[in-house]
Protein backbone atom coordinates (compact mmCIF):
# COMPACT_ATOMS: atom_id res chain seq x y z
CA UNK A 1 0.00 0.00 0.00
CA UNK A 2 2.86 2.34 0.85
CA UNK A 3 4.49 1.63 -2.51
CA UNK A 4 1.22 2.38 -4.31
CA UNK A 5 0.96 5.73 -2.54
CA UNK A 6 4.56 6.58 -3.40
CA UNK A 7 4.02 5.70 -7.07
CA UNK A 8 0.83 7.76 -7.12
CA UNK A 9 2.64 10.78 -5.65
CA UNK A 10 5.44 10.40 -8.23
CA UNK A 11 2.90 10.13 -11.03
CA UNK A 12 1.06 13.26 -9.89
CA UNK A 13 4.35 15.13 -9.52
CA UNK A 14 5.47 14.03 -12.99
CA UNK A 15 2.22 15.19 -14.59
CA UNK A 16 2.47 18.53 -12.75
CA UNK A 17 6.04 19.02 -13.95
CA UNK A 18 5.08 18.19 -17.55
CA UNK A 19 2.12 20.60 -17.43
CA UNK A 20 4.27 23.37 -15.96
CA UNK A 21 6.96 22.89 -18.59
CA UNK A 22 4.42 22.91 -21.42
CA UNK A 23 2.88 26.16 -20.15
CA UNK A 24 6.34 27.70 -19.81
CA UNK A 25 7.29 26.79 -23.37
CA UNK A 26 4.06 28.29 -24.68
CA UNK A 27 4.31 31.55 -22.72
CA UNK A 28 8.04 32.29 -22.76
CA UNK A 29 8.31 33.29 -26.44
CA UNK A 30 5.35 35.64 -26.15
CA UNK A 31 6.84 37.38 -23.11
CA UNK A 32 10.16 37.83 -24.88
CA UNK A 33 8.55 39.25 -27.98
CA UNK A 34 6.32 41.59 -25.99
CA UNK A 35 9.41 43.03 -24.35
CA UNK A 36 11.07 43.41 -27.75
CA UNK A 37 7.97 45.04 -29.17
CA UNK A 38 7.78 47.56 -26.32
CA UNK A 39 11.45 48.42 -26.81
CA UNK A 40 11.15 48.97 -30.56
CA UNK A 41 7.65 50.42 -30.85
CA UNK A 42 8.79 53.95 -30.35
CA UNK A 43 11.56 53.55 -32.91
CA UNK A 44 9.05 52.63 -35.63
CA UNK A 45 6.65 55.45 -34.88
CA UNK A 46 6.91 58.27 -37.37
CA UNK A 47 9.37 56.43 -39.63
CA UNK A 48 8.82 56.55 -43.36
CA UNK A 49 8.32 53.02 -44.65
CA UNK A 50 8.64 52.86 -48.43
CA UNK A 51 7.60 49.19 -48.36
CA UNK A 52 4.19 50.30 -47.01
CA UNK A 53 3.17 51.68 -50.41
CA UNK A 54 0.13 49.97 -52.02
CA UNK A 55 0.78 46.95 -54.24
CA UNK A 56 -0.55 46.30 -57.71
CA UNK A 57 -2.97 43.43 -58.34
CA UNK A 58 -0.36 41.08 -59.83
CA UNK A 59 1.98 41.50 -56.87
CA UNK A 60 -0.87 40.98 -54.40
CA UNK A 61 -1.91 37.78 -56.16
CA UNK A 62 1.67 36.47 -56.10
CA UNK A 63 2.03 37.25 -52.39
CA UNK A 64 -1.27 35.52 -51.59
CA UNK A 65 -0.17 32.42 -53.50
CA UNK A 66 3.15 32.38 -51.64
CA UNK A 67 1.30 32.86 -48.33
CA UNK A 68 -0.98 29.88 -48.98
CA UNK A 69 1.98 27.71 -49.95
CA UNK A 70 4.01 28.66 -46.87
CA UNK A 71 1.11 28.14 -44.49
CA UNK A 72 0.27 24.75 -46.03
CA UNK A 73 3.88 23.61 -45.65
CA UNK A 74 3.88 24.57 -41.96
CA UNK A 75 0.47 22.97 -41.35
CA UNK A 76 1.40 19.67 -43.00
CA UNK A 77 4.69 19.48 -41.12
CA UNK A 78 2.84 20.28 -37.91
CA UNK A 79 0.28 17.53 -38.51
CA UNK A 80 3.02 14.96 -39.05
CA UNK A 81 4.96 16.08 -35.94
CA UNK A 82 1.77 16.00 -33.85
CA UNK A 83 0.96 12.49 -35.08
CA UNK A 84 4.51 11.38 -34.26
CA UNK A 85 4.19 12.73 -30.72
CA UNK A 86 0.84 11.02 -30.15
CA UNK A 87 2.19 7.72 -31.48
CA UNK A 88 5.15 7.87 -29.09
CA UNK A 89 2.83 8.65 -26.16
CA UNK A 90 0.67 5.66 -27.08
CA UNK A 91 3.64 3.43 -27.93
CA UNK A 92 2.95 0.83 -25.24
CA UNK A 93 -0.64 0.13 -26.25
CA UNK A 94 0.18 0.31 -29.97
CA UNK A 95 2.93 -2.32 -29.72
CA UNK A 96 0.51 -4.73 -28.02
CA UNK A 97 -1.94 -4.49 -30.93
CA UNK A 98 0.33 -3.67 -33.86
CA UNK A 99 4.01 -4.55 -33.64
CA UNK A 100 4.96 -2.55 -36.73
CA UNK A 101 3.33 0.57 -35.25
CA UNK A 102 6.61 1.62 -33.65
CA UNK A 103 7.96 2.33 -37.14
CA UNK A 104 5.27 4.89 -37.99
CA UNK A 105 6.48 7.88 -35.99
CA UNK A 106 9.95 7.97 -37.62
CA UNK A 107 8.21 7.68 -41.00
CA UNK A 108 6.31 10.87 -40.14
CA UNK A 109 9.65 12.69 -40.02
CA UNK A 110 10.76 11.06 -43.29
CA UNK A 111 7.55 12.14 -45.07
CA UNK A 112 7.87 15.66 -43.70
CA UNK A 113 11.50 15.90 -44.81
CA UNK A 114 10.78 14.57 -48.31
CA UNK A 115 7.86 16.95 -48.76
CA UNK A 116 9.84 19.96 -47.57
CA UNK A 117 12.81 19.04 -49.74
CA UNK A 118 10.71 18.76 -52.91
CA UNK A 119 7.72 21.05 -52.51
CA UNK A 120 9.03 24.02 -50.52
CA UNK A 121 10.15 26.97 -52.65
CA UNK A 122 8.18 26.11 -55.78
CA UNK A 123 10.03 28.79 -57.72
CA UNK A 124 12.69 26.09 -58.13
CA UNK A 125 12.70 23.46 -60.90
CA UNK A 126 10.60 21.42 -61.71
CA UNK A 127 7.78 23.71 -60.52
CA UNK A 128 9.47 26.96 -61.52
CA UNK A 129 12.13 28.17 -63.88
CA UNK A 130 14.80 28.83 -61.25
CA UNK A 131 17.59 26.28 -60.89
CA UNK A 132 18.38 24.68 -57.55
CA UNK A 133 21.95 25.95 -57.75
CA UNK A 134 20.80 29.55 -58.17
CA UNK A 135 18.17 29.25 -55.44
CA UNK A 136 20.53 27.69 -52.91
CA UNK A 137 23.35 30.14 -53.61
CA UNK A 138 21.32 33.37 -53.90
CA UNK A 139 18.42 32.96 -51.45
CA UNK A 140 19.20 32.21 -47.81
CA UNK A 141 15.57 31.30 -47.11
CA UNK A 142 15.65 28.57 -49.78
CA UNK A 143 18.92 27.18 -48.40
CA UNK A 144 17.53 27.11 -44.87
CA UNK A 145 14.38 25.29 -46.00
CA UNK A 146 16.47 22.57 -47.62
CA UNK A 147 18.69 22.32 -44.52
CA UNK A 148 15.56 21.79 -42.39
CA UNK A 149 14.45 19.07 -44.84
CA UNK A 150 17.80 17.28 -44.55
CA UNK A 151 17.64 17.45 -40.73
CA UNK A 152 14.17 15.88 -40.77
CA UNK A 153 15.40 13.13 -43.08
CA UNK A 154 18.37 12.41 -40.81
CA UNK A 155 16.05 12.12 -37.80
CA UNK A 156 13.66 9.87 -39.67
CA UNK A 157 16.35 7.51 -40.98
CA UNK A 158 18.18 7.17 -37.65
CA UNK A 159 15.04 6.69 -35.54
CA UNK A 160 13.56 4.22 -38.03
CA UNK A 161 16.69 2.10 -37.85
CA UNK A 162 16.60 2.27 -34.05
CA UNK A 163 12.91 1.27 -34.03
CA UNK A 164 13.70 -1.70 -36.29
CA UNK A 165 16.49 -2.75 -33.95
CA UNK A 166 19.16 -2.62 -36.65
CA UNK A 167 20.93 0.39 -35.11
CA UNK A 168 21.90 -0.13 -31.49
CA UNK A 169 25.03 2.01 -31.21
CA UNK A 170 25.06 4.26 -28.16
CA UNK A 171 25.71 7.39 -30.23
CA UNK A 172 22.48 6.92 -32.18
CA UNK A 173 20.42 7.95 -29.17
CA UNK A 174 22.04 11.39 -29.22
CA UNK A 175 21.41 12.15 -32.89
CA UNK A 176 17.84 13.33 -32.26
CA UNK A 177 18.72 15.74 -29.40
CA UNK A 178 21.67 17.23 -31.29
CA UNK A 179 19.84 17.59 -34.60
CA UNK A 180 16.75 19.00 -32.88
CA UNK A 181 18.89 21.55 -31.04
CA UNK A 182 20.68 22.55 -34.25
CA UNK A 183 17.40 23.00 -36.11
CA UNK A 184 15.88 24.99 -33.25
CA UNK A 185 18.85 27.36 -33.10
CA UNK A 186 18.76 27.76 -36.88
CA UNK A 187 15.13 28.88 -36.60
CA UNK A 188 16.28 31.91 -34.59
CA UNK A 189 18.17 33.06 -37.70
CA UNK A 190 15.56 32.00 -40.25
CA UNK A 191 15.57 34.48 -43.13
CA UNK A 192 11.93 35.13 -44.06
CA UNK A 193 11.97 37.90 -46.66
CA UNK A 194 9.20 36.79 -49.02
CA UNK A 195 6.07 38.87 -48.51
CA UNK A 196 7.90 41.54 -46.51
CA UNK A 197 6.48 44.38 -48.56
CA UNK A 198 3.30 46.39 -48.84
CA UNK A 199 0.97 47.74 -46.14
CA UNK A 200 1.34 46.06 -42.75
CA UNK A 201 4.66 44.42 -43.51
CA UNK A 202 6.03 45.34 -40.07
CA UNK A 203 3.11 43.61 -38.33
CA UNK A 204 3.59 40.60 -40.61
CA UNK A 205 7.30 40.44 -39.78
CA UNK A 206 6.58 40.61 -36.06
CA UNK A 207 3.93 37.86 -36.26
CA UNK A 208 6.23 35.54 -38.22
CA UNK A 209 9.11 36.23 -35.82
CA UNK A 210 6.89 35.51 -32.83
CA UNK A 211 5.78 32.16 -34.20
CA UNK A 212 9.29 31.07 -35.20
CA UNK A 213 10.61 31.90 -31.74
CA UNK A 214 7.82 29.71 -30.32
CA UNK A 215 8.93 26.89 -32.62
CA UNK A 216 12.56 27.39 -31.62
CA UNK A 217 11.95 27.43 -27.86
CA UNK A 218 9.72 24.36 -28.05
CA UNK A 219 12.29 22.61 -30.25
CA UNK A 220 15.03 23.25 -27.70
CA UNK A 221 12.77 21.74 -25.05
CA UNK A 222 12.30 18.70 -27.27
CA UNK A 223 16.07 18.37 -27.72
CA UNK A 224 16.73 18.63 -23.98
CA UNK A 225 13.94 16.25 -22.94
CA UNK A 226 14.92 13.71 -25.61
CA UNK A 227 18.54 13.78 -24.43
CA UNK A 228 17.47 13.23 -20.84
CA UNK A 229 15.08 10.47 -21.96
CA UNK A 230 18.12 8.67 -23.40
CA UNK A 231 20.03 9.03 -20.11
CA UNK A 232 19.62 6.32 -17.44
CA UNK A 233 18.71 8.10 -14.19
CA UNK A 234 15.81 8.33 -11.75
CA UNK A 235 13.78 10.92 -13.69
CA UNK A 236 14.14 9.22 -17.05
CA UNK A 237 10.48 8.07 -17.23
CA UNK A 238 9.36 11.68 -16.79
CA UNK A 239 11.38 12.87 -19.76
CA UNK A 240 10.30 9.89 -21.84
CA UNK A 241 6.78 11.32 -21.51
CA UNK A 242 7.76 14.98 -21.74
CA UNK A 243 9.60 14.52 -25.05
CA UNK A 244 6.55 13.37 -27.07
CA UNK A 245 4.29 15.81 -25.23
CA UNK A 246 6.47 18.67 -26.50
CA UNK A 247 6.34 17.16 -29.98
CA UNK A 248 2.55 17.45 -29.77
CA UNK A 249 2.90 21.08 -28.66
CA UNK A 250 5.24 21.86 -31.57
CA UNK A 251 2.92 20.15 -34.02
CA UNK A 252 -0.04 22.16 -32.73
CA UNK A 253 1.92 25.42 -33.01
CA UNK A 254 2.87 24.61 -36.60
CA UNK A 255 -0.72 23.72 -37.48
CA UNK A 256 -2.01 27.13 -36.39
CA UNK A 257 0.77 29.07 -38.15
CA UNK A 258 -0.51 32.11 -40.04
CA UNK A 259 1.15 34.87 -42.02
Amino acid sequence: MRNVRRLLRQSILAEAVILSVLISFLLAPQLVLRAQDDATHGMHDGMSMPMDSPLDAATQAALQAWKRESEFNHHLAGFLVLVAGLLILADGSIRQRWAAGRHVWPICFLVSGIFLLIFSDTELWPFGEQSWYFGLTHHMEVLQHKVFAVLLLVLGVIELQRARGTLKARWSGWVFPLVAAAGSLLLLFHDHQAGMTGPGHMELMHRIQSQHISFSVTGLGIALSKGLAETPFEWRPLFERLFPALLVVLGALLMVYVE
